[in-house]
């Protein structure tokens, strides 16, 4: 990190979390943030989904909920990047405050339940984006729908044109009952919905499905099996949880889900398990704690094709993608693997 990013990220945290959050979706619009550009090499290039991508470092959903920052964000080094989570109609989210740093635990909770401009501004935004970039939606519900399982294909079906992937985001903590939506039953109505919006579409969306931490041995396997039968592309192990083991914060208990240097192990070992029952015929995209190379070779390792983060860009900055991806490259280099697919589930069995 330079030293006028380390005082930018100490100057942004004399501000509450979420104003600290929309200053530094500001400073990214004028320019005020790294951008080495693309950070690759023949060892990081690899593919997830038929997705060609340059590094397998990607910025997680929740940072760019409106698709504002996308051209900046292209340029930081993240190998793809997630916007939204994004819903129908535009809602405001849960009341203020609603996001809370942890710091001595390197962690944050959110409460904000799917606050967005909506799936009209973003889709107007999305149409502008970098073409170089690779660039996903998050696809939400609305709090108040009379049908949720009909937003996520609605979302698509609006903003599908201007994607490479899109992720169907069940595992929110934040919207009430949003994560009954993770049941056998339900999950698979809803996955077969989407899926058949987006064979109405004129070109082929990659569809990827984010779940929670949270989940026992028998919901990972319904998981694992919803996965292959309705064909989704990819899965993303995991959102934030809401377990509060071991933390020293004084906000440790606040309501919400908890993410950053916490859920490390916990969503590692969700991943790691996910692998060993799909077995290769559904790809990963790990996230949960990673906050340097190390980790997120770890998941690699544990099973995943790809990584995300950004909880730990409260505490290490922007420029922590594309330090991320380059130390990657030297773990890869070092272990005598030729390209990231070959690291994949690796190490699997030390987290099972």
């Amino acid at each position: 990190m330079s030293l006028i990013e380390r005082l930018g990220l100490g100057a942004l945290h004399r501000f509450d979390p979420e104003t600290a959050h929309g200053l530094s979706i500001k400073a990214l619009k004028m320019g005020l943030a790294p951008a080495p550009g693309p950070v690759t090499s023949a060892r990081l290039a690899t593919q997830v989904a038929g997705i060609a991508l340059p590094n397998p470092v990607g910025l997680a959903a929740g940072f760019d909920k409106n698709a504002e920052a996308l051209a900046p964000l292209s340029r930081a080094g993240f190998g793809f990047i997630e916007v939204g989570a994004a819903t129908p109609r535009p809602q405001p989210g849960n009341p203020k405050p609603r996001l809370f740093r942890l710091s001595e635990d390197k962690a944050a909770i959110n409460r904000f339940g799917f606050n967005n401009e909506g799936m009209e501004i973003i889709a107007s935004r999305l149409a502008n984006r970098p073409k170089d970039a690779v660039i996903g939606l998050n696809l939400g519900a609305n709090k108040d729908s009379e049908d949720r399982a009909a937003d996520f294909a609605k979302v698509l079906a609006h903003c599908g044109a201007h994607l490479d992937f899109a992720t169907v985001n069940v595992s929110s903590p934040n919207t009430e009952k949003l994560r009954d939506l993770q049941g056998k039953a339900a999950l698979s109505a809803l996955l077969n919905g989407v899926i058949a919006t987006r064979e109405e579409m004129a070109t082929r969306v990659p569809v990827f499905l984010k779940i929670a931490p949270d989940l026992d041995r028998a919901g990972i396997e319904d998981i694992a099996e919803v996965a292959v039968e309705c064909g989704i592309d990819a899965v993303i192990a995991t959102n934030t949880t809401l377990a509060r083991d071991g933390l020293q914060s004084a906000h440790r208990d606040e309501a919400g889900g908890l993410s950053g240097a916490p859920l490390f192990e916990k969503s590692t070992r969700v991943l790691a398990q996910l692998s060993e029952l799909l077995d290769g015929r559904v790809p990963l995209i790990g996230v949960g704690g990673t906050s340097n190379a190390e980790q997120a070779y770890a998941k690699i390792c544990a099973g995943a094709s790809a990584v995300q983060f950004y909880t730990a860009m409260v505490y290490g900055g922007l420029s922590l993608a594309g330090e991320i991806a380059r130390g990657l490259d030297a773990l890869l280099a070092r272990d005598g693997f030729g390209n990231v697919a070959q690291a994949v589930g690796s190490k699997r069995g030390d987290w099972l």
